[in-house]
């Protein structure tokens, strides 16, 4: 393997979602160098991050039904049973859940837990509270996704958080998602929540890291085969 083959193995894309802010960042920062060449460095600093920001690493993805896979980098925060948003109809039971906060360092392309069909989308206006506090689940800005698997119905809320501007998603009604498949991103910190049937036991806890679309949440099928993997 060649040195150039080398440095291009150890980046990280960048998700198309970040190019507008790399333009922007780079055209200012060159203003700036030209101009007042301080504040350009401080310039070229924020464009780094930014890069940082929006980086999306492949990620090898446990594939058996029955997997849950972690939707998003970052800290479980909560776990335990909770009533779903109602946006969801997914009932006013509670039921099981793992919340994952991300932090601004934190990647903040979102994943699918687990194959399905994507049967509802429900977008809600609201406030921007730290997301990492219980209360954000009712009261902050968010975007829910239903999906329709073999094992049941979930659903997967992301959650502005107190930085957080912006939920973007990838997907809509009707279409199908691989586990691990790429379905939204949260700009600069929030969180994401999985609602999952009745009797599902979670196999996270709170303060534990979960990397996106590679740690399980939970297995409904314990004692099935192993699982084969998806690179993505």
């Amino acid at each position: 393997m060649s040195v150039l083959d080398s440095i291009r193995s150890g980046l990280v894309p960048v998700h198309r979602e970040g190019y507008p802010f790399l333009l922007i960042g780079a055209s200012v920062s060159a203003v700036l160098l030209w101009l007042v060449p301080p504040l350009g460095w401080i310039a070229v600093l924020i464009t780094v991050w930014i890069a940082y920001f929006f980086r999306d690493p492949e990620r090898v993805t446990p594939v058996r039904e029955g997997l849950v896979v972690s939707p998003a980098d970052g800290r479980v925060c909560l776990v335990g049973p909770a009533v779903p948003p109602a946006e969801l109809g997914l009932g006013d039971a509670p039921l099981p859940r793992v919340c994952i906060f991300m932090n601004v360092f934190d990647v903040h392309v979102n994943r699918a837990p687990l194959a399905g069909q994507v049967s509802r989308i429900a977008y809600r206006p609201g406030k921007f509270l730290s997301a990492d506090l219980d209360k954000a689940s009712d009261d902050n800005e968010r975007s829910g996704m239903v999906l329709e698997t073999a094992v049941g119905r979930f659903g997967v809320v992301q959650i502005a958080g107190l930085v957080a501007r912006r939920i973007v998603s990838f997907v809509r009604e009707g279409d199908s998602v691989a586990p691990g498949e790429r379905f939204g991103l949260i700009r600069f910190g929030s969180r994401v929540d999985v609602y999952m049937p009745a009797g599902t036991r979670p196999a996270v806890s709170e303060g534990q890291r979960a990397i996106a679309g590679e740690t399980v949440l939970a297995d409904l099928a314990a004692q099935g085969p192993e699982p084969t993997y998806r690179v993505d």
